[in-house]
């Protein structure tokens, strides 16, 4: 039998290419793609069966919640977006909705932050 712990030291080794074409074998060969069979493997394994995710590019930043400052949360959205006063209050008054989307990892920590100062909940997806 193989010995399982070298064969995941070999598959957390590969490039995000590698892995994708690992996964497109083990379909065609076993008929299982890597989402079920992490679905399948025991919680040790599945972290090691499974192709890396490619990283994302483009984040959305959601106002999930206004907390006690509304009235600073007004002001993080209009720092952070081009909205007028009457359109930030909007947004606000319409929590959970998204504040800026497509924007970076760097940016959208940034955003993220602002809105936590301000005392916010926000949500990066």
């Amino acid at each position: 039998m193989a010995d399982i712990n070298a064969i995941a030291e070999q598959i957390q080794g590969l490039t995000l290419l590698e892995a994708s074409q690992l996964d497109k074998i083990l379909e065609e060969k076993i008929g299982v793609s890597a989402a079920a069979a992490v679905a399948a493997a025991p919680a040790a394994g599945a972290a090691a069966a499974a192709a890396p995710v490619e990283e994302k590019t483009g984040f959305s930043v959601i106002l999930t919640g206004v907390g006690a400052n509304k009235i600073n949360v007004i002001k993080a959205v209009r720092e952070v977006t081009s909205l007028g006063l009457k359109e930030a209050k909007d947004l606000v008054d319409g929590a959970p909705k998204p504040v800026k989307e497509g924007v970076n990892k760097e940016e959208a920590e940034t955003i993220r932050k602002k809105f936590v100062d301000a005392g916010a909940t926000v949500e990066v997806k």
